[in-house]
């Protein structure tokens, strides 16, 4: 059975499975409900032990039935309990209606949602509003209903997927409901991983509610979220032939500081030698405070030519430019066969001139990956998924796009970063990120090995940093005493 803490599924994949469990298997969908509101109920109880007041918003769909079963469950382990319906229950169907006069049966009471409705205060919310269906943006008395839970100070679980929150892309439809704990019932959204998700689903947790292997064989993963996985042990009589020789390629006039650190992250990620061919008015000056980098200084494709045979791994584009000496080492570099990290300014070049290769790895940050792909950023951040598919399909080879939830594809593979903070909204943090990756495949990992454990050490670095110093402040070269620990961590 796959791991379902690691898999992520859209919305109508998990439509499926319950397809499959009520049609094939027989589990009718009472009980899939009953499963659903017990394990929230079980996770309410583990995390909030002493708290004993609980106000269930419920919706007019399932997610509103999942919401009753707890409601019920509350009730009758004595909890002081208000129920508030958002719609006239006289509208429910199925098994949410089911699952409704069931609790009122149980003696339960239904108030009808107002905005001016009391919420007591210390207690817990539970938002059973509405599931993973919606496709639009929220309206009428749902907005309202969210607005109020938000307003209120009392934390919140949210049963499936915050309210609001597009299951598929993550992006708030409106407003969304601001959760402690998200529980993600059969498998884990991949709306829940990227795009705003961060700023509503508070801890995710998945509960698979005991459906059988056989399910999860018919429904394959959109994406996984990323794992770490440890580098080899070296050998020892390993020497500095035996972990590559990376060329960094750019630091344009008044950019030099990004070739550097590019160049450093290498070196810390553990290439054996790492060069930079820079403009030649700074390049004297770049391996200051770092004796172990090797500057050249390049203004020529014939000088550029030279270094290329030289190296095993290439990085172009920090602090690059765009104009005529940038163009033309960015075309010197594309035309070589040595595995490439494309960032910056030569993802900006690529996009004037798109061509497909299957030996580089890619990443933009948002802002690039619309000029790749010719729309505007908001487009990108629409369906990040539907994007890193579309960047992979049209340039090949490893692409990584940057932001909230980081995506990661070789057209086979897509993966979701599972580190990272807002700390890293600095300067210098992508250029730190394509040093490390052209580091991990200088030492011999493949493309997209070097991507995901890159992107993974580059988002725990600042992780630790966060926990250490906090998110304000935190600079790009902060991270690289922090990538150190990461990388030698088993």
């Amino acid at each position: 059975m796959p791991n379902t803490s690691e898999c992520l599924y859209r919305a109508a994949q998990i439509r499926e499975a319950e397809r499959i469990a009520i049609e094939e298997l027989h589990i009718t969908g009472d009980e899939l409900m009953r499963r659903a509101g017990s394990a929230a109920f079980a996770l309410l109880q583990k995390q909030w032990p002493e708290t004993k007041r609980i106000s269930v918003f419920c919706g007019s769909g399932n997610n509103g039935g999942d919401g009753y079963v707890v409601a019920k469950l509350a009730w009758q382990a004595g909890y002081q309990l208000r129920v508030f319906a958002i719609e006239d229950t006289a509208l429910l169907k199925g098994e949410a209606l089911a699952a409704c006069q069931e609790f009122l049966q149980a003696g339960g009471e239904v108030n009808v949602f107002s905005p001016d409705c009391f919420i007591p205060p210390d207690g817990i919310i539970v938002d059973a509003l509405l599931g993973i269906g919606i496709n639009r943006q929220v309206m009428g008395n749902y907005a309202l209903a969210i607005n109020a839970i938000n307003a209120s100070d009392n934390p919140v679980l949210a049963m499936d997927i915050c309210s609001g929150l597009h299951a598929d892309t993550g992006c708030a439809m409106g407003n969304a409901v601001q959760a402690d704990f998200t529980i993600s019932f059969i498998g884990l959204k991949c709306g829940l991983f990227t795009a705003d998700a961060a700023n509503y689903c508070g801890e995710i947790i998945c509960a698979d509610l005991a459906l059988p292997e056989v399910i999860f064989a018919a429904i394959q993963p959109l994406a996984r979220l990323q794992t770490k996985t440890a580098l080899p042990v070296k050998s020892r009589t390993a020497h500095k032939g035996h972990f590559g020789h990376v060329l960094c390629v750019g630091g344009n006039f008044g950019y030099s500081g990004a070739i550097r650190m590019a160049a450093e992250a290498a070196l810390r990620t553990g290439a054996g030698l790492v060069s930079i061919a820079s403009r030649a008015s700074h390049a004297d000056m770049l391996n200051i405070g770092r004796p172990e980098l090797m500057c050249h200084a390049v203004e020529d494709v014939r000088e550029l030519q030279k270094l290329l045979a030289g190296a095993d791994v290439v990085v172009i584009g920090p602090g690059l430019g765009q104009d005529d000496w940038a163009q033309a080492l960015f075309n010197a570099v594309i035309a070589c066969e040595l595995p490439k990290v494309v960032d910056a300014d030569a993802l900006n070049l690529l996009a004037k001139t798109p061509v497909q290769r299957n030996d580089w790895i890619l990443t933009p940050h948002p802002g690039e990956a619309s000029r790749l792909l010719d729309c505007s950023t908001s487009a990108i951040g629409e369906d990040r998924y539907l994007a890193i598919q579309s960047l992979q399909n049209t340039y090949g080879g490893v692409c990584v796009l940057k932001g909230s939830g980081s995506l990661l594809s070789d057209g086979r593979q897509l993966f979701v970063a599972t580190t990272g903070n807002p700390g890293m909204s600095s300067g210098g943090m992508g250029d730190v990120l394509s040093g490390i990756i052209a580091g991990l495949r200088a030492i011999g990992l493949s493309s997209l090995a070097a991507a995901n454990l890159g992107v993974y050490v580059h988002g725990e670095a600042a992780d630790r940093q966060a926990s250490k110093h906090g998110e304000y402040g935190m600079l790009a070269s902060d991270l690289f005493a922090e990538m150190r620990a990461c990388l030698n961590q088993r």
